[in-house]
C-alpha cells in the first residue's frame, strides 16, 4: 500500500459512501468521489474531507464506456489506483403477485445492471490498472439479502448474491497478482435509501431483527470498509464480512 493510497469510492455522495470517504480520508487516503447525478453533494463532501486534492468524477456505471473512463480518469488525475470501493447500488420493492411481466423485467434490468453488471465492469477495469502497478484492493458492498432472500426485492437479493460470487471468483483469479478482493455484507443501515421503510410501520420490526434493536449507522459499515482497504491481511482475500447486528446469522 502506498503511503497515501488513492481510494475510489462509488456512490460516494450519500450514506455508506460518504461515511467511507470520511473514514478513509482520516487515515490519510486521497479520495476519488464518484457520483452519477449529485455533483454538488460530491463536491461539498470533498471540501470537508481531511487532507487535500480529493477528486470528484461523474459516471453512469450502467454504461460500460463511462465505467472504463472512470478508471482511466482516476489514474490520469491521481497517478495511481490502490483501492476501489464498489458501493453504488439501488433497490426496488414490489409484491410479485401484483406486478405484470413488464414491471418484473424492468426491475430486474435496472437493479442487476446497477448492482452487479456495473460493479463487475468496474472491478475488471480497475484490476487491469492494478495489474500494471503491481497490485491493489477491491472492496465490494453486498448485503445480508444475498443469503437470506428478499421476497419483495428478488432482483436485489440476486444482484448481491452475484456480487459475492463475482468477488470470490476474482479473488481466486487475481490473488497471484497481489490484487485482493473483500466483501462487506450489511443488514439495514440508516441511509437515505432506507429512510422511507425505516420510517414506516415496518420500521420497528426491522429494528427488532437485531439483538441491539436498531439498524446500523453508516459509520459502522464505513469502518469495516476502511479496515478492508487499509489493514486486512492479504490472506483474507475472498472473505465476506457480515455487519448486520446479528439480525441474520449464516453457518
Amino acid at each position: 500500500m502506498n503511503e497515501r493510497p488513492v481510494i475510489l469510492i462509488t456512490g460516494s455522495s450519500g450514506g455508506i459512501g460518504t461515511a467511507a470517504a470520511i473514514c478513509c480520508a482520516k487515515q490519510g487516503a486521497q479520495i476519488v468521489l464518484h457520483y452519477h447525478r449529485n455533483k454538488k453533494g460530491a463536491e461539498d463532501l470533498a471540501k470537508t474531507l481531511d487532507g487535500a486534492d480529493h477528486i470528484c468524477i461523474a459516471a453512469d456505471l450502467t454504461d460500460p464506456e463511462q465505467t472504463e473512463n472512470l478508471i482511466t480518469e482516476t489514474v490520469s488525475k491521481a497517478g495511481q489506483l490502490d483501492v476501489v470501493v464498489n458501493n453504488a447500488g439501488v433497490s426496488r420493492r414490489a409484491d410479485i403477485a401484483n406486478i405484470d411481466y413488464e414491471e418484473w423485467q424492468k426491475n430486474w434490468q435496472y437493479v442487476v445492471e446497477t448492482n452487479l453488471t456495473g460493479p463487475a465492469n468496474l472491478a475488471y477495469c480497475a484490476s487491469q490498472a492494478m495489474l500494471k502497478q503491481g497490485g491493489g484492493r477491491i472492496v465490494n458492498v453486498s448485503s445480508r439479502g444475498a443469503f437470506r432472500g428478499e421476497p419483495l426485492m428478488p432482483w436485489y437479493g440476486a444482484s448481491k448474491a452475484g456480487l459475492n460470487a463475482m468477488g470470490q471468483s476474482m479473488a481466486q483469479a487475481l490473488g497471484p497478482e497481489n490484487i485482493y478482493i473483500y466483501t462487506v455484507a450489511p443488514g439495514f443501515v440508516e441511509t437515505p435509501m432506507a429512510a422511507a421503510i425505516l420510517a414506516s410501520p415496518e420500521g420497528e420490526s426491522i429494528r427488532n431483527q437485531s439483538s441491539m434493536k436498531r439498524v446500523a449507522q453508516p459509520v459502522e459499515i464505513a469502518e469495516t470498509i476502511r479496515y478492508l482497504a487499509f489493514d486486512a491481511p492479504a490472506f483474507m482475500t475472498g472473505c465476506i464480512i457480515d455487519v448486520n447486528g446479528a439480525s441474520y446469522l449464516r453457518s
